[in-house]
């Protein structure tokens, strides 16, 4: 035959064209059928998005915690998620990190409750979000009766019989991934189990069809269904098609294998893509769009009353100055012989912790004083065996703080803690001390950020002596605590300081009820401390040593942050190098 003649054509080639053609048009009827979906629902999620109702506006329903407001950009998630569920549609809530999915989740909730809808409703998180949850879920609709399903497989045994006999009540099962799906009996639950809404949060493997975990997550048997997901919708067709068949399972069940094999090929770069790939991408992804909505931080931050940035300038106590104006002359020496990048570090660090308190330097406790000390340390019933030279030897390493802290510690010594007068002499506290007094007297709330340690340490005795209540945070505090630490702040009103590191503070940590932030110090990277003023929307203070090196720091990152450029110690090569534009500013403040 001609075919067999032709030479690279075979029955086989022309059998698959076949097949090809025909999965494509199975493909293009399905997606012409979805966009017939998408299409009605344009127009009304338009208005909601752009217009903010127009007729259909719901409130923040009145089950939800009083003392907490919804912000306008979440109202309109709400608004969407209800026009979703009149229209019986599914939906992804795919806002940027940090704008509050959990909690324009729960706010739905709260309203399917209040519209009669009492569940049973499931959440599916990661583990490492599960903490998160069950803390917001109490904070902001304790009114939801909520089912914890995890634990060991014996745990979770008894809560599905629990849960099959009817012996517990609730609106609201939270499970994570693994528990959802590790075992056929807990697949078996989540298939029996009649549920109204299924929310999946950070459902990274509901964008992969071909999974086996995708699978399994479908098969869990609600009428609804929600995707929570920080991260916007990439140009993949299998990911987009995966997307398509959870917003709209009805429409792809007869045809999920035809889809699966068409796309289930390895990503592909733009330039690999096929004229029809990239035709169905550009289709699948305007079909999607009222499905998906996500807001940016930039775009949403124009709807929060404007935040107000104020610096400080602290003009340094009389004896700070001295020995910052002392320590600045020593350092121009070092400088001006060695210009390695190290003491570039290590100068510009010396003369932050001055600026910021002399405690962090050591200055009191002179060699003298403490080779009296290291003597008296023998008496006490933990040293009597050491050795003098080797005390002395590591307290010549420590701040004033550290030793004062040491004082207090062992009774030999308590004769030389230092005095009230001297922990708070600083320009920065006196500063604080009108700050806080002016703040306490509005009601306002703060939370007070440093970089270091050992200042949150200082901050600590200064807080205690002007009577403010206060809780710290920082790096060393564990997870469990930290949830029970911010609960207890946005709970107790009485509290009126979060003590933070500026470095704990980016760690997914939701101060709600406070509205200034204080940074007693400032970062060499701007983004760090806008991490940090982020925590809360109103008043950001800053405090900045008047006359020092703080000044020339600020004055970069007023300009980094016109440029958006990251400043961070890795661009510019090895640890513990510093930028050249900040070696440069640093040399100016030195006068060199």
């Amino acid at each position: 035959t001609k075919m067999t003649k032709t030479s690279g054509l075979s029955e086989d080639i022309v059998w698959n064209c076949k097949i090809l053609l025909k999965e494509r048009d199975v493909v293009l009827k399905l997606m012409n059928k979805c966009e017939d979906i998408s299409n009605k629902l344009t127009k009304q999620v338009t208005r909601i998005t752009r217009d903010g109702g127009c007729g259909w506006n719901i409130e923040q329903p009145s089950i939800l915690n009083r003392s907490l407001k919804l912000k306008p950009y979440q109202k309109i998630g709400l608004n969407w998620l209800a026009l979703l569920y009149k229209h019986r549609l599914n939906g992804i809530l795919a806002d940027e990190m940090g704008l509050g999915k959990t909690i324009q989740a729960i706010a739905f909730l709260a309203y399917l409750y209040q519209e009669g809808n009492r569940g049973p409703h499931l959440i599916v998180v990661p583990a490492s979000t599960l903490d998160n949850w069950i803390r917001e879920v109490h904070l902001w609709c304790p009114e939801l009766n909520v089912l914890f399903y995890y634990g060991s497989q014996e745990d979770r045994k008894h809560l599905r019989v629990d849960i099959h006999n009817k012996v517990i009540d609730f609106n609201v099962i939270v499970t994570t991934y693994n528990s959802a799906i590790s075992s056929s009996d807990d697949r078996g639950l989540f298939r029996r189990l009649k549920l109204n809404y299924a929310i999946f949060d950070e459902g990274h493997m509901l964008k992969n069809m071909s999974s086996v975990r995708y699978q399994h997550l479908m098969t869990i048997n609600a009428k609804n269904r929600l995707l929570l997901t920080g991260t916007p919708v990439q140009n993949n067709l299998l990911e987009l098609m995966s997307l398509l068949n959870f917003v709209m399972p009805h429409m792809f069940s007869s045809s999920t294998s035809e889809i699966r094999r068409m796309f289930s090929s390895k990503t592909k770069s733009a330039e690999e893509q096929s004229i029809y790939e990239k035709e169905r991408i550009a289709h699948a992804k305007q079909i999607i769009k009222p499905f998906i909505l996500r807001r940016v931080k930039d775009e949403v931050l124009k709807q929060l009353p404007p935040k107000k940035d104020l610096i400080e300038l602290c003009a340094m106590s009389e004896k700070q100055e001295q020995l910052y104006l002392a320590l600045l002359n020593k350092l121009k020496k070092t400088i001006d012989s060695n210009e390695k990048s190290s003491d570039m570090g290590n100068a510009m660090m010396q003369l932050r912790k001055m600026a910021n308190h002399p405690l962090l330097h050591r200055q009191y406790y002179t060699n003298d004083k403490l080779r009296t000390m290291s003597t008296l340390m023998l008496k006490e019933p933990t040293h009597c065996d050491a050795n003098p030279d080797l005390i002395f030897e590591d307290m010549t390493v420590m701040t004033d703080f550290e030793l004062h802290v040491l004082c207090k510690q062992y009774s030999h010594i308590n004769d030389f803690m230092l005095d009230m007068d001297q922990i708070l002499d600083s320009g920065k506290f006196r500063a604080l001390e009108h700050i806080l007094s002016d703040l306490k007297e509005k009601g306002d709330r703060v939370v007070l950020f440093s970089q270091f340690t050992m200042m949150l340490d200082i901050l600590e005795v200064f807080l205690k002596h002007w009577q403010h209540r206060y809780i710290r945070l920082d790096g060393k505090t564990q997870i469990s605590e930290r949830i029970h630490l911010i609960d207890e702040f946005n709970t107790d009103m009485g509290i009126f300081v979060f003590l933070l590191s500026t470095k704990a503070g980016g760690l997914g940590i939701n101060l709600t009820s406070a509205n200034v932030v204080i940074l007693h110090d400032i970062d060499c990277n701007p983004y760090n401390d806008k991490q940090a003023e982020d925590r809360c929307h109103r008043v950001v203070i800053k405090l900045i040593s008047k006359g020092t090196i703080e000044e020339t720091m600020l004055k970069i990152s007023q300009q980094k942050l016109k440029l958006e450029q990251d400043m961070t110690a890795a661009e510019s090569g090895e640890e513990g190098t510093i930028p050249a534009d900040i070696a440069t500013l640093l040399k100016a403040s030195l006068g060199l």
